[in-house]
């Protein structure tokens, strides 16, 4: 293949231009300058080529060189991706470290994956069988509980020439040879992807499966289902950060892969040191053990944090072909999006709103939608799932603003976090009156089989009690709760006990950090029939401070942080005292 080198004519911050570069082609990765800085193409008119450099530009002349590779932008995938630490265009940071230090050099090149490290293949198909682009031919044990699939390459089909014994192998080694009808092609235990191209499946599945996120607003209100798409707008200190922690850590996904596009350095300096630290409730073992983490800061390049929710999102959908349910987390698209912004102006293209590029919805489409839960690759029935929750940083907490709309427009779920709430220390900040879930109805029908038949009607019912509030709150504000009738008292406290007992949740204590599907539900069913029975109450005329000095009352308050065993033996006791309490209550004033 011919070389294609061309020279610099332009250069405008990370954007620059290169002319003689005929042949070149539209993503290709360049090399740079003396340093062989990296960047990509993003434009082509004639044989003058536009690039965006992921390095920092300072120092760039005109006429120097610049040399197509002539492969799209793509990543390396194979053992040893869980717990590393990328960048944007997966460049390994502890490796850069150990060479350059603590900043990273400008050219510096390293291997994503470890060239020398042998790992333990354990061959799963014989030679002489028919496979095709999907097939699982070996294990290896990636962690202590990831096994990590070797698959066959997509589009992939032929007999197994030959294949490897059980032993220790490096990731270049050869481990199958198929036979094809375009010849033999050789298999090793890792394959590379462009970022910028979507890996195939044979069919994408309706929505019907929840991911358990034990997050009582998130799991009984606005749930998202595996394969599903959420969107976690909020403005500074609404608590993005620590949501997406404890989704990361709590969600029933196998592999977590969590994208820190553009955020503040000491935000993310907070998850790389967190992570290794926090212990992982299903294994033991620490989080990082089943997480991928991708840093792109917001003192790193801007051009890189562009590609680096494309980096992410390719290697979650790896993970997804070996049959994993994978969470993605990305932190934050506003910031993705105001590199978008930055990388159009200095490409002089008509801005559109806000000076956003006028394809601002389409990257954002074109990100979500390889969210899904898909029935994979491959001869055997198998499926995965990658479910994409991006939290999305609005300037002032102002939801209109383009990034906040058009994420909107793509996504089913939409958690909006409140200031309002947040100064009051209620946390996870979500507004329950202007959050949503479009799973909400297919995700039921799994609660009702799995969990509780009313499942559904528990949540109509509790969010009617929360709108019925909201709207007293009016009128408390100007009268006060002493002038409502007793029957709008108990509403108001019904409507509390849910608010502060149901909807918030300690992030940083032991039990409550994590509520299981059966608590949620029995807790929900409980408070939902004090309620009823306070009501009862109040309508055969029982005294309203005796109705609200209960001490079934301080019970319920205190469900959320009883630990689940405990809670699991005693629920039907809470249930019973309460109906005696209130039983008692009403004969009372009856008699």
């Amino acid at each position: 293949m011919a070389q294609i080198i061309g020279k610099i004519i332009r250069i405008s911050g990370p954007v620059i231009e290169a002319d003689n570069m005929r042949g070149a082609k539209m993503n290709d990765v360049v090399h740079v300058g003396k340093e062989r800085l990296i960047g990509e193409i993003i434009r082509l008119n004639q044989d003058v080529a536009t690039m965006q450099v992921y390095e920092d530009t300072t120092g760039l002349k005109p006429g120097e060189i610049v040399e197509s590779t002539q492969e799209p932008l793509s990543v390396e995938l194979g053992p040893g991706l869980i717990t590393s630490i990328y960048d944007g265009i997966q460049r390994p940071l502890p490796a850069i470290r150990e060479h350059t230090g603590a900043f990273i050099a400008r050219g510096v090149q390293a291997f994503s994956l470890d060239r020398k490290k042998k790992w333990l293949f354990t061959p799963e198909a014989q030679k002489g069988d028919a496979v095709v682009g999907g097939d699982v031919i070996g294990e290896v044990p990636e962690t202590s509980h990831i096994q990590h699939k070797i698959m066959v390459p997509p589009l992939l089909t032929g007999i197994i020439a030959s294949i490897a014994s059980e032993g220790k192998y490096t990731i270049e080694e050869e481990i199958a040879t198929i036979t094809t009808n375009n010849g033999p092609v050789k298999i090793t235990m890792m394959q590379r992807w462009p970022v910028r191209k979507a890996r195939p499946f044979i069919e994408k599945y309706d929505p019907t499966v929840p991911l358990i996120t034990g997050q009582r607003i998130i799991d009984t209100f606005f749930p998202i289902a595996k394969g599903g798409t959420a969107a976690i707008p909020g403005g500074f200190g609404t608590g993005k950060t620590v949501m997406l922690h404890q989704l990361a850590k709590w969600s029933d996904a196998k592999i977590v892969v969590y994208v820190g596009c553009g955020e503040r350095g000491n935000e993310m300096t907070d998850v790389l040191r967190e992570f290794p630290m926090l212990e992982d409730p299903r294994t033991g073992e620490p989080l990082i053990n089943r997480t991928v983490l991708i840093a792109n800061t917001s003192n790193m390049p801007v051009a890189a944090r562009d590609a680096s929710v494309y980096t992410g999102i390719t290697i979650a959908e790896y993970y997804r072909d070996m049959g994993y349910d994978v969470a993605l987390m990305a932190d934050s698209t506003s910031r993705w999006a105001e590199a978008m912004r930055e990388i159009s102006g200095r490409l002089e293209e008509m801005p559109g709103e806000e000076g956003y590029p006028a394809y601002l919805a389409s990257r954002l489409a074109e990100f979500y939608e390889r969210a899904g839960r898909v029935k994979l690759l491959g001869s055997k029935h198998r499926e995965g799932s990658v479910s994409v929750m991006g939290a999305v940083s609005p300037p002032g907490g102002d939801f209109s603003e383009p990034v906040a709309q058009n994420t909107l427009r793509i996504v089913k779920v939409f958690w909006a976090l409140d200031a309002d709430l947040a100064d009051k220390r209620h946390f996870p900040s979500i507004n329950w009156l202007k959050s949503y879930s479009l799973y909400l109805e297919e995700v039921g029908k799994w609660w009702e089989q799995q969990v509780g038949k009313d499942w559904l009607n528990l949540i109509n019912r509790a969010m009617a009690l929360l709108q019925k509030e909201s709207e007293l709150q009016e009128i408390v504000k100007l009268v006060g709760p002493d002038a409502l009738p007793p029957r709008e008292r108990v509403l108001l406290e019904s409507a509390r006990m849910i608010r502060e007992h149901y909807l918030q949740q300690s992030a940083f204590h032991e039990v409550d950090t994590y509520c299981p599907g059966k608590k949620q539900y029995e807790m929900l069913r409980l408070m939902l029939k004090f309620s009823e029975k306070i009501l009862e109450a109040a309508e055969k005329h029982a005294h309203i401070d005796k109705i609200l000095a209960l001490p079934s009352r301080e019970v319920l308050a205190r469900m959320g942080k009883m630990a689940n065993d405990e809670f699991e033996q005693r629920f039907h006791q809470i249930e019973d005292d309460l109906e005696k309490e209130l039983d008692a209550l009403i004969k009372e004033k009856i008699a």
